[in-house]
């Protein structure tokens, strides 16, 4: 059964053992609450990640084999090669994580880098690392888009 063998993904929230913040009423915008409640999930997320890390060192210790036929060595090496470049992504991820969290120290998190209007509770619970408001990161890849195509 393929079902069976595939590997359940949590959201960011679920991973961190929390629930969506709920605002209260005339709530001052990144308040200790908001600032801990940002930071339990940028740790967890970030635990998570240097175990994935720490998991893929040890399979391909115990996976590495020395394959006579060339066709086997070469799909061991394809799917090393597959998994080293997603660790590589989730490494750059890490350090995007401690950037955010070193933010969220310095009082400077939840603000768009751009324009400096709030980026908003339900955006950064999405994507904690965000640094722009959804209209300047909408701009961006409007311009991202234009320069490639």
């Amino acid at each position: 059964m393929l079902a069976s063998k595939e590997k359940k993904t949590l959201g960011i929230l679920a991973l961190a053992g929390v629930e969506p913040y709920k605002e209260k009423p005339k709530e001052e915008y990144m308040n200790q609450a908001q600032r801990d409640h940002f930071t339990s999930i940028l740790e967890a997320w970030r635990i998570q990640l240097r175990i994935e890390v720490e998991r893929t060192v040890d399979h391909m210790k115990d996976e590495a084999a020395n394959f006579p036929d060339p066709v086997d060595r070469a799909a061991q090496e394809e799917e090393f090669s597959l998994e080293l470049r997603a660790r590589d992504r989730e490494r750059r991820l890490i350090r995007k994580i401690e950037k955010t969290l070193s933010k969220i120290e310095s009082d400077d998190f939840g603000f768009c880098q751009c324009c400096g209007i709030e980026i908003g509770i339900r955006r950064l619970e999405a994507r904690p690392t965000a640094d722009l408001c959804i209209d300047c990161k909408t701009l961006d890849e409007i311009k991202e888009k234009q320069n490639i195509g």
